[in-house]
């Protein structure tokens, strides 16, 4: 099996799939022939683009229903990978929502769908976030079970656990073509290494699975790639425990890091597959908005990137067998919540390529397949 890219949603699936086959071949008494497992990322490192550029911000009151449930079973995983390895991957920040005087509706919204969420009046966000210009917070809600995450170490515990169950993992590795052979049941995939045999490929190509999905001539799923920008930027006054607050009408977040005060002006840019670059009107938005919710006085910009965010056309992640091509998967589309939800998506599509029962409570699988 050759699962494609190298992000989060690779590296997840590479150890969750090797080390489920590890324990089938245990149940067989050594009967069962063990997988072999490749991991092709085409950059020279992986978690390059979006992984290694996420903003790692972990809630259950980020995205759509299935979103919220695919996170609350990632944060068992978490925090189980945590205490294996001995270094926590999920570390407290609450996450204040705030909403402005006319969008008290999409915060009542928000409140109704996630229980996680509870209602505060505008001096009790201040009081976590001192910052806040009361005229800009009309009213909030608090999700104090929310985490950042270590994101560099999840990535690296991924590529060691399925190093150890015997996957092959390879970098610089572009995939050019793909003929799949019926008769055998099979893929030869040709790359700029040379050619592989296998019977299914999985596709985790993030920005780029659609181009790899028409590169072995397999329909594309329609799949639509944001670019990110995120800056850095110095103030004083930042207290280091302060929360992520996030507009409700998805003008702004921000959140202390490094030092200074992380920010996004939330901003979604349609962008073909490509090495992101921050752009400048993008942060100056985002300074613009930031400053106009808050007191701070926001200088210098220390530094700042940009990363893409690819989307289905339901915002869903597309996870499952492709309905028009053997022998081909996909995992892709997890859009902005792939770091929280990469855990459990990896083990669900673990369990359904080897024919293992799995279910996620509160998730309909079914929402999630290819179409």
């Amino acid at each position: 099996m050759a699962i494609i890219g190298g992000g989060v949603a690779g590296l997840s699936l590479a150890a969750e799939l090797a080390e489920l086959d590890g324990r089938m071949v245990e149940r067989s008494g050594g009967l069962r022939p063990e997988l072999r497992i490749v991991l092709l990322e085409r950059e020279n490192q992986f978690a390059y683009h979006s992984t290694g550029r996420s903003v790692a911000a972990f809630s259950e009151s980020l995205g759509s229903p299935e979103q919220r449930a695919l996170a609350r079973a990632a944060r068992t995983i978490l925090d189980a990978l945590g205490a294996e390895s001995g270094t926590p991957l999920l570390r407290a920040r609450p996450l204040v929502w705030v909403a402005g005087p006319d969008h008290l509706g999409a915060l009542n919204d928000l409140l109704t769908a996630n229980p996680s969420l509870r209602a505060v009046d505008p001096a009790a966000a201040q009081t976590l976030c001192p910052a806040l210009r009361p005229e800009a917070t009309a009213r909030a809600a608090v999700e104090r079970t929310a985490q950042d995450v270590d994101v560099d170490a999840l990535q690296q515990q991924y590529r060691d656990r399925a190093t150890a169950a015997g996957a092959v993992l390879r970098t610089a590795v572009g995939l050019e073509s793909g003929v799949w052979n019926p008769a055998r049941a099979e893929w030869t995939v040709t790359t700029d290494r040379g050619e592989l045999t296998v019977a299914r490929i999985v596709n985790a190509a993030g920005a780029w699975a659609d181009a790899v999905a028409a590169r072995l001539e397999v329909p594309v799923a329609g799949l639509t790639s944001y670019r990110r920008t995120v800056a850095i930027a110095a103030a004083d006054g930042i207290g280091p425990g302060w929360p992520l607050v996030v507009d409700v009408a998805n003008r702004y977040y921000f959140r202390p890091e490094r030092g200074g005060l992380l920010i996004c002006a939330a901003d979604e840019t349609p962008s073909p597959p490509t090495d992101a670059v921050a752009a400048p009107q993008d942060v100056s938005v985002a300074l613009e908005r930031v400053t106009a919710a808050t007191t701070l006085r926001l200088e210098r910009v220390r530094t700042s990137w940009a990363g893409l965010r690819t989307f289905t056309p339901d915002r869903n992640p597309i996870l499952g067998p492709d309905p028009k091509q053997d022998g081909f998967y996909w995992f892709a589309g997890l859009g902005g919540t792939g770091i929280q939800t990469a855990p459990a998506l990896a083990r669900l599509a673990a369990a359904q390529l080897l024919g293992e029962p799995f279910e996620i409570p509160g998730l309909r699988a079914e929402a999630l397949l290819p179409r």
